[in-house]
């Protein structure tokens, strides 16, 4: 099962030390590491995921590969907006499409991972 995570935070160094320590475990165990979304910050990852395209995502995980509009017809949305919702989640791999075309999300578990810290911390 492929997993995602989606993480928010603004120290894109350890970000990075992290995704190479993955990617190192990776390449030594050839062991699936998961996939992982960072933004860096709450705004970018809420530009990119809107209340209506995590909508989108949660209705393609129950419903599985279908087309633009019948996915449209199931959130009783206009078509034009469910597609205008699909490219970006495209462009950014949350979900993809099949060989006929139909929308599918590719992870059986999508984790978010947001960390908030205080001056006291």
């Amino acid at each position: 099962m492929r997993i995602a995570t989606i993480r928010v935070r603004r120290d894109v160094g350890s970000a990075l030390a992290e995704m190479r320590v993955g990617l190192i475990t990776a390449w030594q165990t050839g062991e699936y590491q998961g996939e992982v979304f960072e933004f860096e910050s709450p705004t970018a990852f809420f530009k990119l995921l809107t209340l209506k395209r995590w909508e989108l995502l949660e209705r393609l995980q129950v419903e599985g590969p279908v087309e633009v509009q019948a996915l449209a017809r199931s959130l009783r949305r206009d078509v034009r907006r469910v597609h205008d919702d699909v490219q970006p989640l495209l462009e950014v791999g949350l979900i993809e499409r099949d060989e006929e075309g139909h929308l599918f999300v590719p992870f059986g578990e999508i984790r978010a991972d947001f960390t908030l810290r205080g001056a006291a911390a």
